[in-house]
């Protein structure tokens, strides 16, 4: 069957189903509340009603529990219920009153909250909210935000090919630091920069880490065969046994502080050299003078987030002097080593960036 209906028409019903959901999930939420005071949830295995509703229900712990409170406070609400009823705002208007509602207690006053809400987007509607639980319970409002200092967490896992996995919580002023922190770095690189915002993120949380002046120091195991990249020689390994290539080892080789251990072909330590900073403090300081930032073509990436490059590497004979060093940005000096890019620098002392060769197969393609 052919929908005739306008885009006009389709906005309008979009409305009114979303109205009818929003009733809906306020029917929910009253039997929420009625099933949390039972002990149903208990007899069926369930820790809380909001684990049950977890699994019964489908939901998130975050939407199961906006609900139990919505259901727990509606009756001292009783001027949201109506407006939502008349589709002045929706249930996340509602569940945004009935968190503030059970936060400050009785110094809840309901009138100019309601009038707000029909006002701003659900998402403005929470800031309101904060706001008004800051003025009405200033004392509750700190204690709540000394608690997220106290529960905050970060757990890292290793996955099975030795990446690691992330998960953790900070409290709003932490997370705002560390927002602040990577945002800058976020930022696309270049023309060549094709990585998406959770990717740039990433990288961008590397690269706060292996910063200048950081002082990062790992023990990599190698072989002289690795250092070297010739065909059949072994990974490297690094602390907590993570493997690394031969071009990953050249690239933290750069200015990272690095324990050398060098084994030969049958993994006998024939080397195991002290820890020694490559680009010295004051040999950093005339590179930072000199290049201000990544020489990448069109990188702005400041000096601070950018490491020495040896464009003829020390591994292969290459000096440690300001003739043979160079600043790249952590993104741009991977691709040099792992993605087989070329630096040149121009009779101007501009620095070209050329791309990796591309091998094109000996024989055209034949007819499907």
């Amino acid at each position: 069957v052919t929908d005739t209906r306008t885009p006009r028409e389709v906005a309008a019903e979009m409305a009114l189903v979303r109205h009818e959901i929003d009733m809906l999930e306020l029917c929910f939420s009253s039997l929420a509340a009625r099933f949390a005071a039972s002990e149903v949830y208990e007899e069926d295995g369930s820790a809380t009603p909001i684990d049950w509703m977890r699994h019964h229900c489908n939901l998130t712990h975050g939407a199961a529990a906006d609900r139990l409170k919505v259901g727990q406070v509606m009756e001292r609400m009783p001027e949201s219920m109506q407006a939502l009823a008349r589709g002045e705002i929706g249930f996340a208007h509602v569940a945004s009153m009935a968190r503030t509602a059970d936060a400050v207690g009785d110094r809840f006053q309901e009138d100019d909250l309601v009038k707000q809400a029909s006002e701003n987007s659900p998402g403005k509607f929470h800031h309101v909210c904060r706001h008004y639980r800051h003025s009405a319970d200033p004392a509750g409002f700190e204690s709540e935000q000394a608690v997220a200092v106290e529960n905050r967490y970060l757990e890292l896992s290793t996955w099975i090919d030795g990446s690691t996995i992330l998960s953790g919580a900070l409290d709003p002023v932490g997370g705002a630091a560390l927002r602040n922190a990577l945002e800058p770095l976020a930022r696309k690189s270049g023309e060549h920069d094709h990585r998406d915002y959770g990717q740039r993120m990433a990288d961008a949380l590397v690269d706060l880490a292996s910063g200048a002046g950081n002082n990062v120091q790992m023990q990599v195991t190698a072989s002289v065969e690795t250092l070297l990249g010739l065909i059949g020689a072994p990974a490297a390994e690094m602390e907590h046994s993570q493997l690394l290539s031969s071009k990953s080892t050249e690239r933290i080789a750069c200015e990272c502080n690095i324990a050398r251990v060098l084994l030969d072909a049958e993994s006998v330590v024939i080397d195991v050299g002290r820890s020694k900073r490559v680009v010295s403090t004051r040999m950093r300081r005339a590179l930072e003078a000199r290049d201000r930032g990544c020489r990448w073509p069109r990188c702005d990436r400041p000096a601070k987030w950018s490491a020495a490059h040896h464009v003829v590497h020390w591994i292969h004979g290459g000096s440690t002097d300001l003739d043979n060093l160079v600043l790249l940005c952590h993104r741009h000096h991977r691709m040099v080593h792992e993605g087989k890019w070329q630096l040149v620098r121009g009779d101007d002392g501009e620095m070209l960036a050329i791309p990796p060769y591309i091998r094109f197969g000996a024989t055209a393609r034949g007819p499907d």
